[in-house]
């Protein structure tokens, strides 16, 4: 079989935007190996997806807020490289993460570490563990959120770690430049998925709320948000970097 021109990783791949985003890069041509953190099913499911599209696609098992699990995930991602015919690949994701609700004066210690964990020591690491397996010249995109732009009462864990996202793209975007590896971040606004327990998707009122808050007159879906990430990441953006780019419909402007 042949060697694979152009290969992605990008965490929380089985599910959403994720999801996605990985069957995006595919009608590009864009191989991708992406992670899901339990549900095989849905993981199986991506994955006959883009074979459908004539691309090929890996799925490993990670839970992206468990640093002691990097070394191992690189390593495997080594053997999948390696049996594509390649050394490296070439755009990063750090799409996974979780939804972390709570006022102000209600978050536990333990909620913040959790929030933390997933959203901003994980992504760090597995892109510091990652890094001599990314080509030069590749791309990386961080996701973050509308709402470090606009607050919503009870979405402070959340936001906050969000806001450290954007700060560390720009740092990673400064420290990579040498390599030239571009990077930047996306922050969706409210999108109808499975994310915080499908609130926006499963809850009219909460869906009318966005739609009437929302420049374009309805809430976001994940088919928003993937293409964009699949365009961003390739050759038409290549002079694109540092930037923050919101993809919300014009979400409380």
């Amino acid at each position: 079989m042949p060697a694979v021109k152009t290969i992605a990783l990008v965490t929380g791949g089985s599910r959403g935007l994720g999801r996605s985003t990985v069957e995006a890069l595919a009608r590009r041509g864009v191989s991708s190996i992406f992670t899901y953190h339990a549900n095989k099913a849905a993981a199986d499911a991506v994955v006959a997806s883009v074979e459908h599209s004539g691309a090929r696609a890996v799925a490993l098992q990670l839970d992206t807020g468990e640093t002691s699990a990097f070394p191992a995930f690189a390593n495997e991602m080594r053997s999948v490289l390696g049996e594509w015919g390649a050394e490296r690949f070439d755009y990063l994701v750090n799409m996974a993460g979780t939804s972390h609700s709570g006022l102000f004066g209600e978050v536990t210690e333990e909620d913040f570490d959790t929030a933390y964990r997933i959203h901003v020591k994980g992504p760090f690491f597995l892109t510091q563990t990652l890094l001599p397996l990314i080509a030069d010249g590749g791309r990386i995109v961080n996701i973050s959120s509308g709402l470090t732009r606009f607050s919503y009462p009870g979405r402070i864990a959340y936001a906050s770690m969000k806001g450290a996202v954007e700060v560390m793209t720009h740092y990673m975007a400064k420290e990579l430049g040498p390599r030239r590896i571009a990077v930047n971040t996306v922050a969706p606004g409210a999108i109808q998925t499975d994310f915080s327990g499908g609130v926006v998707r499963d809850n009219p009122d909460v869906a009318r709320h966005v739609a009437e808050a929302t420049a374009l007159g309805r809430p976001g879906l994940p088919d928003d948000i993937g293409p964009m990430i699949a365009s961003l990441l390739s050759e038409d953006n290549r002079w694109v970097n540092a930037q923050r780019i919101e993809v919300s419909g014009g979400q409380t402007i």
